[in-house]
């Protein structure tokens, strides 16, 4: 497809890879997506089920915050309890990140820099190499040294990139390199100007987000503009898509960017229109019931709903299944393109949802038989 339509063409920056847990970051891996829980770790029920929705959104990488023993001493239970591996914040602390190392994290959230001694690096270090663990080291414009800002003034890239490459070095020095870094700020230009410098300095995998990003419509268009950007030129191996909203939301923006880009593919990819007076039934509201009754769908494919017959056809004849608006209360769909049968107003739209369960078993039928075949 890239040969017959090359402005479609992302090159990615290659990075060299690692593994956080059983999840492969960087090298030619697919980008992944993480979230945050936001309920406290200590309660670990709480945790596990907020853990179980992001699992249902498609969340490959979950971090959870370990400011305090309690939170450490649940980890354990909330570990055993995921399908995906778990990021542990420490937040300063070092002997958090040797408890969440022992209780099971696959990733530990840390600047070495700013946990003590050169003692207490080293204890981190060799708990993470003991127990298969990742790092990440996370500079934030929000919280950096004060000997950058008294040298740069303020927040800017040069002092964002000599934060992350200054922890790098420490991580270096004692032989560890399972490590991915994120320089992330909330000004958009900040963060995708430190993320390009960063990416030419080193070749280790890159966590992208636009941090403290704010609520589900600002914070996805800022993330939208700043992940995206840095996504289509290449950079970035996962992200994170930071949204004051609960996190399975931050699961769907994130794959929602990735689909955009053409990156990654999950679920039903929808095509619609703003609408208008032309419109034969009430598209913004059809589209968000089709929505949110379609986010079980895994499967990648593709649904056009468009309210008229002016830009309709065309449209559905690009994806996997079509309805446009046509007059007295009754619609054309498209299947696989071609205009197939009318549904009426009444019950349209437990029909959409019919034809988008049949073609997603449809083609889960086609990958299975597929293999088998060609043994």
């Amino acid at each position: 497809m890239s040969s017959i339509r090359p402005w479609r063409t992302i090159e990615r920056r290659k990075s060299r890879q690692i593994m956080v847990g059983n999840v492969p970051v960087g090298g030619d891996a697919p980008v992944t997506v993480q979230t945050m829980t936001n309920t406290p770790t200590s309660d670990a029920r709480a945790t596990i089920d907020q853990i179980r929705r992001c699992e249902e959104a498609g969340v490959d990488i979950i971090r959870v915050s370990c400011p305090d023993v309690e939170s450490t001493a649940a980890l354990k239970e909330i570990v055993r309890a995921s399908t995906v591996p778990i990021v542990a914040d420490i937040h300063f602390h070092y002997k958090r990140a040797l408890e969440a190392a022992d209780a099971g994290a696959a990733c530990l959230r840390i600047n070495p820099g700013n946990i003590g001694s050169e003692e207490r690096v080293k204890e981190v270090i060799s708990a993470a190499r003991a127990n298969g663990c990742a790092i990440r080291i996370g500079v934030n414009a929000g919280s950096l040294e004060k000997d950058l800002l008294e040298k740069y003034g303020e927040p800017c890239p040069e002092a964002l990139v000599e934060s992350a490459l200054d922890h790098i070095r420490i991580l270096e020095d004692h032989g560890f390199r399972d490590y991915k870094v994120a320089v992330k700020a909330s000004d958009v230009f900040l963060a995708v100007a430190a993320y390009h410098a960063l990416a030419e300095a080193v070749d280790c995998p890159l966590h992208l987000g636009i941090t403290e990003a704010g609520g589900l419509i600002g914070g996805t268009v800022k993330s939208s503009i700043g992940v995206g950007s840095l996504l289509w030129a290449g950079i970035g191996d996962t992200i994170r898509v930071s949204l004051s909203a609960e996190p399975e939301q931050e699961v769907r923006v994130g794959y929602e960017i990735l689909k955009a880009l053409g990156i990654r593919s999950r679920g039903v990819r929808v095509v619609s229109c703003p609408s208008c007076a032309r419109q034969g039934f009430d598209v913004i509201r059809t589209v968000e019931r089709l929505e949110e009754r379609l986010q079980h769908i895994r499967t990648p494919m593709s649904l056009s709903v468009l309210g008229c017959v002016v830009n309709g056809p065309g449209e559905a004849r690009e994806t996997d299944i079509g309805v446009t608006g046509g007059g007295n209360g009754r619609h054309m769909v498209y299947l696989s393109g071609v205009t197939d049968h009318h549904v009426q107003d009444e019950g349209m739209i437990d029909h959409i949802v019919r034809l988008v369960e049949a073609k997603a078993a449809e083609i889960e039928a086609t990958r299975e038989t597929v293999p088998a075949a060609a043994e």
